[in-house]
């Protein structure tokens, strides 16, 4: 039998980890605008021991936070305050910025991105917005600079950043704004491959006549007349709302990022669709979307990176009831409700009352810059579909993995009984993608390329 070429080898590999792999990246916002929460490292072993959440993303630069989630394996997103962001147009500046804020953890905290600002084009000044792009640009140098540049530089906005957004083939951003600011960003991220990071809440698009819509239940939905696609649900309307305002500029290949979403599980009595069961429900169908491919239907099987709002109930938020009650955990850790995020079988929401101190705006945590604001885009109209996703368990996915891994090196190993070890030159490197890497001098033979596809199972499996 002719042995398969190493490449050839490598892309079976590959494909066969894509077969029985899913997609695991569960995110979510974690404030702090509460007198009764757990120490930031007692969070930070919480998620990695006791669930399958593998990435945060925080509201200001909290050096305690920064320093707990040091090799744990969750990506950590932190956010430069909105009133630092004109300064951060200075090079020297920005340089000075990385070295103090992110050099001091980098790389034993996994820094995913740098959210400059929050929803600044719905909260911030004049001059804060017109130096966004040239601020992000900076940090971007900054940290290349400093030889980090696998930290990508983003920012969030609400959708108030879309003049339109129903149909969802009308999306468009706001004139002035769309070629003045979010184009150069979208060239920017494109460049830079990062993505686009957006807050979508059905949950402030919510009417009682299109509760199913809002919360993918089973409903008639409607249909685009431009596209002839069909919507069950109005977070997929949303989405594609931002990917054809982004496809008008000619960017429809930035990903999209969710920074935000979630939906409140107590409220004052009149919110009658403030619940549990409604929060479960839609927080659910987060996790189904992080987790799979089926996309949306002007993106179908693209899977979404989403952070969901948020991890803790927080007490101290100001505002209305369901502001502080947007949580998947009590401060004690106990789940407000169950959403299948927890390691292992045992059940455990929805725990305790949710919480009922005061409390602040959605994107506002303990040190967080409060100019920083809640997104309150009410575009959409109907609603959803159904279902009952829960991501595998990670051991499940473990055990598949090294039954394929030792079946695959079976099969390899059975064909280099029969040959002689297989050299790859430089040619090959190169179409491996090891051209600026010391291995292959004089011939070495690729000895760290299925190792590397392993590595994503260290730290509890975090990707």
């Amino acid at each position: 039998m002719k042995q398969l070429s190493r490449p050839c080898q490598l892309l079976l590999f590959s494909m066969l980890l894509n077969i029985i792999l899913p997609v695991c990246s569960i995110g979510v916002n974690y404030g702090t605008t509460a007198d009764n929460l757990p120490s930031p490292k007692e969070v930070a072993q919480f998620l990695k021991k006791s669930t399958i959440i593998d990435r945060v993303k925080i509201f200001d630069m909290n050096s305690e936070i920064m320093k707990a989630f040091a090799n744990t394996g969750i990506y950590v997103t932190i956010t430069v305050p909105n009133g630092d962001i004109p300064s951060l147009t200075d090079s020297s500046k920005a340089e000075k910025w990385v070295q103090e804020k992110i050099k001091p953890y980098y790389p034993d905290t996994k820094i995913r991105y740098i959210a400059v600002g929050n929803e600044l084009l719905h909260w911030g000044t004049r001059d804060q917005i017109d130096n966004l792009v040239p601020a992000m640009k900076k940090l971007h140098g900054a940290l290349d600079k400093a030889g980090m540049s696998d930290v990508k530089v983003t920012t969030p906005h609400s959708l108030g950043i879309l003049v339109s957004s129903d149909p969802p083939s009308s999306g468009a951003f706001r004139t002035g704004w769309d070629v003045g600011i979010l184009k150069p960003m979208l060239k920017f991220l494109q460049e830079t491959q990062s993505g686009f990071m957006v807050n979508p809440y059905p949950y402030f698009g919510y009417s009682p006549g299109n509760d199913s819509f809002s919360l993918f239940r089973p409903n008639p939905g409607f249909v685009d007349p431009k596209t002839g696609k069909k919507y069950n649900n109005m977070f997929d309307g949303l989405m594609d709302a931002v990917y054809s305002a982004m496809k008008k500029l000619g960017y429809a290949d930035v990903p999209i990022i969710v920074g935000e979403t979630g939906w409140p599980s107590l409220g004052e009595p009149w919110l009658t669709w403030v619940n549990v069961a409604n929060a479960k429900t839609y927080n659910e169908a987060m996790i189904k979307k992080s987790t799979s491919k089926e996309g949306t239907p002007l993106m179908p099987g693209k899977s979404f990176e989403i952070y969901i709002f948020a991890l803790f109930n927080e007490n101290q938020k100001p505002g209305s009831l369901a502001e502080r009650n947007f949580g998947l955990f009590q401060p004690d850790f106990m789940e407000v409700y169950d959403i299948g995020v927890r390691n292992g079988t045992e059940s455990h929401g929805p725990g305790t009352s949710p919480s009922e101190g005061s409390g602040s705006s959605r994107s506002s945590s303990g040190d967080s810059d409060k100019s920083s604001g809640e997104s309150e885009s009410k575009s959409a109209d109907k609603t959803p579909y159904g279902h009952n996703g829960s991501p595998e368990r990670v051991s499940d996915v473990v055990a598949a993995v090294v039954l394929v891994v030792a079946a695959f090196f079976m099969f390899i190993g059975k064909e280099g009984d029969d040959n002689d070890e297989s050299i790859v030159d430089e040619n090959e490197a190169s179409e491996l993608g090891y051209e600026d890497e010391d291995r292959f001098s004089d011939g070495q033979r690729v000895r760290t390329r299925a190792p590397a596809l392993l590595m994503i199972f260290d730290d509890s499996t975090r990707v």
